[in-house]
């Protein structure tokens, strides 16, 4: 029997137009909302009281939430700024990997022309504590896949 797969180990790659992803910006602490669901619509049957069918309409992903410690520098920082500030957007595919404990890929999924739609800093205090990026992107498909 195989021990249980842990979510510790991970990769997150931007994959834009064939350039090597910059050492910066491959590094968090978090990654959330790998999700997809199938929507459905309501259709009545004529005559029928009892129930309705319900058929599929489309599929409908959650934004992927990225959350790392703050880093100056970082090209994806730009993207975002630029997007935030300027309103230029630039997609790029993302392939986030789950990687055992020997650091060999056991599933990944890959999400279609991502583009930042939210980019927020933890609040800062007086305390000692890191300061969090948390990036957020759309993205039109997701594909999960299993290595």
């Amino acid at each position: 029997m195989s021990d249980p797969i842990l979510g510790m180990r991970f990769s997150v790659l931007f994959l834009a137009g064939g350039v090597v992803p910059n050492p910066l910006d491959i590094r968090f602490q978090r990654v959330s909302g790998l999700s997809a669901e199938v929507e459905t619509e309501a259709v009545s049957e004529g005559g029928q009281n009892l129930y309705t069918q319900r058929v599929p309409r489309g599929i409908k992903y959650n934004n992927l939430v990225l959350e790392r410690g703050m880093v100056v520098g970082s090209p994806l920082n730009l993207e975002f700024n630029a997007a935030m500030s300027l309103f230029k957007f630039a997609t790029s595919n993302v392939l986030v990997t789950l990687l055992g404990e020997d650091r060999q890929p056991l599933a990944a999924w890959l999400f279609l022309k991502a583009y930042p739609v939210k980019w927020s800093t933890s609040d800062l205090n007086a305390e000692p504590a890191l300061v969090i990026d948390t990036l957020e992107l759309a993205y039109t498909r997701m594909q999960a896949l299993r290595v």
